[in-house]
Protein backbone atom coordinates (compact mmCIF):
# COMPACT_ATOMS: atom_id res chain seq x y z
CA UNK A 1 0.00 0.00 0.00
CA UNK A 2 1.51 3.55 -0.99
CA UNK A 3 1.84 6.51 1.21
CA UNK A 4 -1.39 8.07 -0.75
CA UNK A 5 -3.71 5.37 -0.18
CA UNK A 6 -2.84 5.01 3.25
CA UNK A 7 -3.45 8.41 3.74
CA UNK A 8 -6.65 8.06 2.62
CA UNK A 9 -7.57 4.96 4.14
CA UNK A 10 -6.64 6.32 7.74
CA UNK A 11 -9.13 9.28 7.36
CA UNK A 12 -11.45 7.63 5.85
CA UNK A 13 -11.32 4.88 8.52
CA UNK A 14 -11.99 7.58 10.82
CA UNK A 15 -14.33 9.83 9.38
CA UNK A 16 -16.35 6.49 8.90
CA UNK A 17 -16.13 5.45 12.76
CA UNK A 18 -17.38 9.23 13.26
CA UNK A 19 -20.07 8.78 10.62
CA UNK A 20 -21.10 5.72 12.19
CA UNK A 21 -21.10 7.17 15.65
CA UNK A 22 -23.52 10.28 14.20
CA UNK A 23 -26.34 7.50 13.33
CA UNK A 24 -28.29 8.44 16.79
CA UNK A 25 -27.88 12.15 15.58
CA UNK A 26 -26.77 13.22 11.67
CA UNK A 27 -28.13 10.51 10.73
CA UNK A 28 -31.63 9.90 12.18
CA UNK A 29 -33.43 12.18 9.69
CA UNK A 30 -32.92 12.84 6.14
CA UNK A 31 -30.82 16.37 5.90
CA UNK A 32 -27.70 17.36 3.84
CA UNK A 33 -25.55 17.34 6.31
CA UNK A 34 -25.67 13.34 6.05
CA UNK A 35 -25.68 13.05 2.22
CA UNK A 36 -22.67 15.15 2.47
CA UNK A 37 -20.94 12.61 4.80
CA UNK A 38 -22.49 9.38 3.66
CA UNK A 39 -21.83 10.01 -0.33
CA UNK A 40 -18.55 10.59 0.49
CA UNK A 41 -17.94 7.44 2.89
CA UNK A 42 -19.46 5.60 0.02
CA UNK A 43 -16.72 7.31 -2.58
CA UNK A 44 -13.90 6.45 -0.57
CA UNK A 45 -15.84 2.69 0.06
CA UNK A 46 -16.27 2.05 -4.29
CA UNK A 47 -12.56 3.30 -4.86
CA UNK A 48 -10.75 1.71 -2.03
CA UNK A 49 -13.11 -1.63 -2.02
CA UNK A 50 -14.33 -0.42 1.28
CA UNK A 51 -17.64 -3.30 1.57
CA UNK A 52 -18.45 -2.24 5.06
CA UNK A 53 -18.79 1.48 3.99
CA UNK A 54 -21.45 0.62 1.20
CA UNK A 55 -23.32 -1.41 3.61
CA UNK A 56 -23.04 1.47 6.30
CA UNK A 57 -24.39 4.09 3.56
CA UNK A 58 -26.91 1.45 2.68
CA UNK A 59 -28.36 0.78 6.52
CA UNK A 60 -28.55 4.48 6.83
CA UNK A 61 -30.78 4.87 4.07
CA UNK A 62 -33.10 1.80 4.44
CA UNK A 63 -33.91 3.25 8.30
CA UNK A 64 -35.34 6.37 6.35
CA UNK A 65 -37.05 4.98 3.33
CA UNK A 66 -40.12 2.79 3.44
CA UNK A 67 -40.87 -0.12 1.23
CA UNK A 68 -43.20 2.67 -0.69
CA UNK A 69 -40.83 5.62 -1.04
CA UNK A 70 -41.51 7.35 1.75
CA UNK A 71 -38.96 9.31 3.40
CA UNK A 72 -38.88 10.08 7.27
CA UNK A 73 -38.65 13.35 8.04
CA UNK A 74 -38.97 14.73 4.90
CA UNK A 75 -41.78 17.11 3.86
CA UNK A 76 -41.84 17.99 0.31
CA UNK A 77 -44.23 20.70 0.56
CA UNK A 78 -41.14 22.58 2.74
CA UNK A 79 -39.87 23.11 -0.98
CA UNK A 80 -35.92 23.24 0.94
CA UNK A 81 -33.06 22.27 -1.82
CA UNK A 82 -31.36 21.12 0.82
CA UNK A 83 -33.21 18.36 1.15
CA UNK A 84 -32.52 17.13 -2.08
CA UNK A 85 -29.00 16.34 -1.38
CA UNK A 86 -29.37 12.82 0.29
CA UNK A 87 -31.11 11.62 -2.71
CA UNK A 88 -27.80 11.34 -4.32
CA UNK A 89 -27.24 7.79 -2.78
CA UNK A 90 -30.81 6.38 -4.45
CA UNK A 91 -29.45 6.15 -7.86
CA UNK A 92 -26.25 4.06 -6.71
CA UNK A 93 -28.67 1.70 -4.85
CA UNK A 94 -31.21 1.08 -7.14
CA UNK A 95 -28.68 0.22 -9.72
CA UNK A 96 -27.12 -2.00 -7.55
CA UNK A 97 -30.22 -3.66 -6.16
CA UNK A 98 -33.06 -2.93 -8.26
CA UNK A 99 -35.20 -2.40 -5.25
CA UNK A 100 -38.44 -0.06 -6.54
CA UNK A 101 -37.97 1.96 -2.77
CA UNK A 102 -35.17 3.83 -3.94
CA UNK A 103 -36.54 5.00 -7.43
CA UNK A 104 -40.15 5.84 -5.67
CA UNK A 105 -38.01 8.07 -3.00
CA UNK A 106 -36.29 9.60 -6.21
CA UNK A 107 -39.16 9.98 -7.69
CA UNK A 108 -40.44 11.85 -4.96
CA UNK A 109 -37.55 14.54 -4.54
CA UNK A 110 -38.16 14.98 -8.58
CA UNK A 111 -41.88 16.01 -7.80
CA UNK A 112 -40.52 18.24 -5.16
CA UNK A 113 -38.42 19.58 -7.66
CA UNK A 114 -41.20 20.15 -10.48
CA UNK A 115 -43.24 22.20 -8.08
CA UNK A 116 -39.90 24.22 -6.83
CA UNK A 117 -40.76 27.72 -6.83
CA UNK A 118 -38.97 29.83 -9.36
CA UNK A 119 -37.52 33.02 -10.09
CA UNK A 120 -38.66 35.06 -13.09
CA UNK A 121 -36.09 33.44 -15.46
CA UNK A 122 -36.39 29.91 -13.77
CA UNK A 123 -34.15 29.75 -10.72
CA UNK A 124 -35.25 27.52 -8.10
CA UNK A 125 -35.73 29.85 -4.81
CA UNK A 126 -33.38 28.34 -2.38
CA UNK A 127 -36.22 27.30 0.23
CA UNK A 128 -40.02 28.09 0.37
CA UNK A 129 -39.19 30.28 3.41
CA UNK A 130 -36.99 32.11 1.32
CA UNK A 131 -38.73 33.91 -1.11
CA UNK A 132 -37.50 34.69 -4.86
CA UNK A 133 -33.99 33.81 -3.25
CA UNK A 134 -30.91 31.74 -5.02
CA UNK A 135 -28.15 30.75 -2.98
CA UNK A 136 -24.95 29.22 -4.44
CA UNK A 137 -25.65 26.31 -1.44
CA UNK A 138 -28.61 25.41 -3.59
CA UNK A 139 -26.60 24.89 -7.00
CA UNK A 140 -24.99 22.09 -5.30
CA UNK A 141 -27.98 20.15 -3.43
CA UNK A 142 -30.29 20.07 -6.09
CA UNK A 143 -28.57 19.85 -9.84
CA UNK A 144 -26.07 16.89 -9.54
CA UNK A 145 -29.25 15.05 -8.51
CA UNK A 146 -31.33 16.35 -11.40
CA UNK A 147 -28.40 15.50 -14.01
CA UNK A 148 -27.68 11.79 -12.20
CA UNK A 149 -32.16 11.07 -12.41
CA UNK A 150 -32.07 12.23 -16.03
CA UNK A 151 -28.74 9.82 -16.42
CA UNK A 152 -29.95 6.93 -14.75
CA UNK A 153 -33.76 7.10 -16.22
CA UNK A 154 -33.30 8.73 -19.27
CA UNK A 155 -35.35 11.63 -18.54
CA UNK A 156 -33.31 14.63 -20.75
CA UNK A 157 -35.11 17.79 -20.06
CA UNK A 158 -34.19 17.34 -16.48
CA UNK A 159 -30.40 17.90 -17.81
CA UNK A 160 -31.29 21.06 -18.98
CA UNK A 161 -33.11 22.03 -15.73
CA UNK A 162 -29.90 21.62 -13.86
CA UNK A 163 -27.85 23.25 -16.23
CA UNK A 164 -30.10 26.29 -16.48
CA UNK A 165 -30.33 26.70 -12.55
CA UNK A 166 -26.62 26.60 -12.32
CA UNK A 167 -25.93 28.96 -15.54
CA UNK A 168 -28.94 31.92 -13.73
CA UNK A 169 -26.78 31.37 -10.59
CA UNK A 170 -23.27 32.25 -12.11
CA UNK A 171 -25.41 35.04 -13.89
CA UNK A 172 -26.81 37.22 -11.62
CA UNK A 173 -24.11 36.15 -8.18
CA UNK A 174 -21.02 36.65 -10.18
CA UNK A 175 -18.91 39.99 -9.56
CA UNK A 176 -17.69 41.57 -12.91
CA UNK A 177 -14.43 42.78 -10.95
CA UNK A 178 -13.31 39.40 -9.08
CA UNK A 179 -15.11 36.97 -11.34
CA UNK A 180 -15.84 35.55 -7.56
CA UNK A 181 -19.58 34.48 -7.01
CA UNK A 182 -22.12 35.98 -4.42
CA UNK A 183 -23.47 33.81 -1.53
CA UNK A 184 -27.04 34.69 -2.44
CA UNK A 185 -29.15 36.76 -4.35
CA UNK A 186 -32.53 38.20 -4.06
CA UNK A 187 -34.71 38.69 -7.06
CA UNK A 188 -37.38 40.92 -4.93
CA UNK A 189 -34.04 42.97 -3.49
CA UNK A 190 -36.56 42.88 -0.06
CA UNK A 191 -34.24 41.21 2.24
CA UNK A 192 -31.71 44.13 4.05
CA UNK A 193 -28.53 41.64 2.67
CA UNK A 194 -29.14 42.41 -0.66
CA UNK A 195 -27.66 45.10 -2.55
CA UNK A 196 -30.62 47.37 -4.28
CA UNK A 197 -29.14 47.64 -7.26
CA UNK A 198 -27.94 43.85 -8.27
CA UNK A 199 -29.75 41.79 -5.44
CA UNK A 200 -26.77 39.78 -4.55
CA UNK A 201 -25.24 39.39 -0.88
CA UNK A 202 -22.28 41.56 0.31
CA UNK A 203 -19.30 39.07 0.61
CA UNK A 204 -17.69 36.19 -0.96
CA UNK A 205 -18.34 33.24 1.33
CA UNK A 206 -15.64 30.62 0.60
CA UNK A 207 -17.97 27.50 1.19
CA UNK A 208 -20.64 29.05 -0.98
CA UNK A 209 -18.49 29.18 -4.28
CA UNK A 210 -17.12 25.72 -2.78
CA UNK A 211 -20.77 24.58 -3.03
CA UNK A 212 -21.10 25.96 -6.69
CA UNK A 213 -17.69 24.43 -8.44
CA UNK A 214 -18.41 20.91 -6.68
CA UNK A 215 -21.50 21.18 -8.06
CA UNK A 216 -21.03 21.68 -11.88
CA UNK A 217 -17.90 19.22 -11.97
CA UNK A 218 -20.54 16.59 -10.69
CA UNK A 219 -23.09 17.44 -13.02
CA UNK A 220 -20.49 17.28 -15.94
CA UNK A 221 -20.33 13.58 -14.79
CA UNK A 222 -23.84 13.05 -16.30
CA UNK A 223 -24.37 15.53 -18.91
CA UNK A 224 -24.52 14.07 -22.17
CA UNK A 225 -21.25 14.72 -24.26
CA UNK A 226 -23.42 16.46 -26.84
CA UNK A 227 -25.87 18.68 -24.54
CA UNK A 228 -26.20 21.94 -26.53
CA UNK A 229 -25.19 24.00 -23.18
CA UNK A 230 -22.25 21.54 -21.93
CA UNK A 231 -19.74 23.28 -22.89
CA UNK A 232 -20.65 26.55 -21.68
CA UNK A 233 -21.24 25.39 -18.28
CA UNK A 234 -17.30 24.14 -18.67
CA UNK A 235 -16.44 27.61 -19.58
CA UNK A 236 -18.34 28.82 -16.44
CA UNK A 237 -16.27 26.59 -14.70
CA UNK A 238 -12.70 27.63 -16.09
CA UNK A 239 -13.81 31.20 -15.96
CA UNK A 240 -14.46 30.95 -12.42
CA UNK A 241 -11.14 28.21 -11.36
CA UNK A 242 -9.34 31.16 -12.75
CA UNK A 243 -11.36 33.75 -10.04
CA UNK A 244 -10.89 31.12 -7.04
CA UNK A 245 -7.14 30.84 -8.09
CA UNK A 246 -6.03 34.18 -7.68
CA UNK A 247 -7.25 34.58 -3.85
CA UNK A 248 -5.64 31.32 -3.19
CA UNK A 249 -3.28 31.88 -0.33
CA UNK A 250 0.21 32.10 -1.22
CA UNK A 251 1.80 30.59 1.99
CA UNK A 252 -0.51 28.02 2.95
CA UNK A 253 -2.00 26.77 -0.34
CA UNK A 254 -5.51 27.36 1.55
CA UNK A 255 -8.41 29.77 1.32
CA UNK A 256 -10.18 31.97 3.74
CA UNK A 257 -13.60 32.25 4.90
CA UNK A 258 -14.48 35.41 3.03
CA UNK A 259 -12.17 34.85 -0.10
CA UNK A 260 -10.89 38.67 -1.03
CA UNK A 261 -9.92 40.15 2.36
CA UNK A 262 -7.13 37.57 3.18
CA UNK A 263 -5.08 39.13 6.32
CA UNK A 264 -8.52 41.64 7.73
CA UNK A 265 -9.33 41.28 11.24
CA UNK A 266 -11.09 38.12 12.10
CA UNK A 267 -10.60 36.23 8.87
CA UNK A 268 -9.72 33.17 9.01
CA UNK A 269 -8.22 30.15 6.51
CA UNK A 270 -10.95 27.44 6.19
CA UNK A 271 -10.66 23.86 5.65
CA UNK A 272 -14.09 23.18 4.49
CA UNK A 273 -13.80 25.29 1.32
CA UNK A 274 -10.30 24.82 1.07
CA UNK A 275 -11.05 20.94 0.45
CA UNK A 276 -14.19 21.69 -1.98
CA UNK A 277 -11.68 23.53 -4.07
CA UNK A 278 -9.46 21.08 -4.32
CA UNK A 279 -11.46 18.26 -5.15
CA UNK A 280 -13.21 20.59 -7.72
CA UNK A 281 -10.29 22.32 -9.23
CA UNK A 282 -8.55 17.82 -9.15
CA UNK A 283 -11.10 16.56 -10.74
CA UNK A 284 -11.92 19.44 -13.19
CA UNK A 285 -7.84 18.42 -14.60
CA UNK A 286 -8.73 14.92 -14.28
CA UNK A 287 -11.87 15.21 -16.41
CA UNK A 288 -10.32 17.68 -18.85
CA UNK A 289 -12.10 20.31 -17.86
CA UNK A 290 -9.13 22.81 -17.20
CA UNK A 291 -5.63 22.42 -17.81
CA UNK A 292 -2.77 20.75 -15.73
CA UNK A 293 -1.80 23.59 -13.95
CA UNK A 294 -4.83 23.74 -11.61
CA UNK A 295 -3.41 20.07 -10.67
CA UNK A 296 -0.51 22.13 -9.10
CA UNK A 297 -3.01 24.18 -6.96
CA UNK A 298 -5.27 21.63 -5.65
CA UNK A 299 -2.04 19.73 -4.70
CA UNK A 300 -1.30 22.66 -3.09
CA UNK A 301 -4.10 22.83 -1.21
CA UNK A 302 -4.27 19.25 0.24
CA UNK A 303 -0.87 19.94 1.32
CA UNK A 304 -1.74 22.80 3.41
CA UNK A 305 -4.99 21.15 4.98
CA UNK A 306 -2.10 18.18 5.88
CA UNK A 307 -0.03 20.44 7.32
CA UNK A 308 -1.91 23.08 9.13
CA UNK A 309 -5.50 21.39 9.77
CA UNK A 310 -5.00 18.46 10.53
CA UNK A 311 -4.23 17.07 13.93
CA UNK A 312 -3.97 13.79 15.27
CA UNK A 313 -4.72 12.69 18.77
CA UNK A 314 -3.27 10.41 21.42
CA UNK A 315 -5.22 7.42 19.86
CA UNK A 316 -3.48 8.10 16.14
CA UNK A 317 -7.19 10.20 15.23
CA UNK A 318 -6.95 12.64 12.61
CA UNK A 319 -9.13 15.62 13.36
CA UNK A 320 -9.74 18.53 10.86
CA UNK A 321 -9.50 21.95 12.27
CA UNK A 322 -10.84 25.55 11.44
CA UNK A 323 -14.52 24.65 10.00
CA UNK A 324 -16.96 27.27 9.88
CA UNK A 325 -19.83 25.73 11.39
CA UNK A 326 -22.07 26.59 9.04
CA UNK A 327 -23.85 30.37 7.46
CA UNK A 328 -26.33 31.30 5.74
CA UNK A 329 -28.56 34.57 4.66
CA UNK A 330 -31.46 36.35 6.26
CA UNK A 331 -33.84 33.50 8.91
CA UNK A 332 -34.12 34.65 12.60
CA UNK A 333 -31.80 35.58 14.08
CA UNK A 334 -31.04 37.45 11.10
CA UNK A 335 -27.71 36.95 9.24
CA UNK A 336 -27.07 39.83 7.56
CA UNK A 337 -24.34 38.52 4.86
CA UNK A 338 -21.97 41.29 6.15
CA UNK A 339 -17.77 40.53 6.83
CA UNK A 340 -18.41 40.67 10.45
CA UNK A 341 -21.37 37.96 9.80
CA UNK A 342 -19.41 35.33 8.40
CA UNK A 343 -15.77 36.05 10.16
CA UNK A 344 -17.98 35.53 13.82
CA UNK A 345 -20.35 32.48 12.79
CA UNK A 346 -18.59 29.31 15.26
CA UNK A 347 -15.47 27.66 14.27
CA UNK A 348 -15.16 23.93 14.82
CA UNK A 349 -13.42 20.74 14.83
CA UNK A 350 -14.50 17.79 12.61
CA UNK A 351 -17.43 19.47 10.87
CA UNK A 352 -19.58 17.11 8.86
CA UNK A 353 -19.63 19.00 5.51
CA UNK A 354 -15.70 19.57 6.23
CA UNK A 355 -14.87 15.72 6.74
CA UNK A 356 -16.79 15.02 3.31
CA UNK A 357 -15.30 17.20 1.59
CA UNK A 358 -11.83 16.31 2.55
CA UNK A 359 -12.44 13.08 1.63
CA UNK A 360 -13.71 13.64 -1.61
CA UNK A 361 -10.79 15.90 -1.97
CA UNK A 362 -8.53 13.19 -0.89
CA UNK A 363 -9.92 10.44 -3.96
CA UNK A 364 -9.63 13.42 -6.71
CA UNK A 365 -5.67 14.68 -5.46
CA UNK A 366 -4.35 11.50 -3.71
CA UNK A 367 -5.90 8.05 -5.36
CA UNK A 368 -6.50 9.71 -8.90
CA UNK A 369 -10.23 10.44 -8.16
CA UNK A 370 -12.86 8.54 -7.50
CA UNK A 371 -15.48 5.93 -9.81
CA UNK A 372 -17.07 8.05 -12.62
CA UNK A 373 -20.03 6.85 -14.80
CA UNK A 374 -19.79 6.52 -18.21
CA UNK A 375 -20.56 9.73 -20.70
CA UNK A 376 -23.55 9.76 -22.13
CA UNK A 377 -24.69 11.27 -25.19
CA UNK A 378 -28.33 12.04 -26.74
CA UNK A 379 -28.93 9.41 -30.17
CA UNK A 380 -29.23 11.12 -33.42
CA UNK A 381 -32.50 9.75 -34.26
CA UNK A 382 -34.19 9.64 -31.00
CA UNK A 383 -33.73 12.54 -28.59
CA UNK A 384 -35.78 10.76 -25.83
CA UNK A 385 -32.99 8.29 -25.17
CA UNK A 386 -29.50 8.26 -24.11
CA UNK A 387 -26.93 6.14 -25.97
CA UNK A 388 -23.58 5.20 -24.20
CA UNK A 389 -20.33 7.57 -25.92
CA UNK A 390 -18.32 5.06 -27.29
CA UNK A 391 -15.63 7.38 -29.11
Amino acid sequence: MNRETEWILRVADACARRAFAWSDGLHASWNYESGCVLRAVREVGRRTGRAEYAAFVRQVVDGLVDEDGRIRTYTLEEYNLDQINEGKLLFQLYLETADPRYRRAAERLRMQLEGQPRTKAGGFWHKKIYPFQMWLDGGYMAAPFLAEYAYTFAKPPWFDAAVEHLLLLERVTRDPKTGLLYHGWDESREQRWADPATGCSPEFWGRAVGWYMMAVVDVLDFLPVNHPRRGQLVGVFERLAHAVAAVQDEGTGLWYQVLDKGGSPGNYLESSCSAMFAYAFAKGVRRGYLSRGFGGIAERAMDGLEAHHLRTDADGRPHLLNCNAVAGLGGRPYRDGSYRYYVMERVVEDEPKAIAALLLAGLEVRLGGGVDPDPVAFSEDDSRTLVRWEG
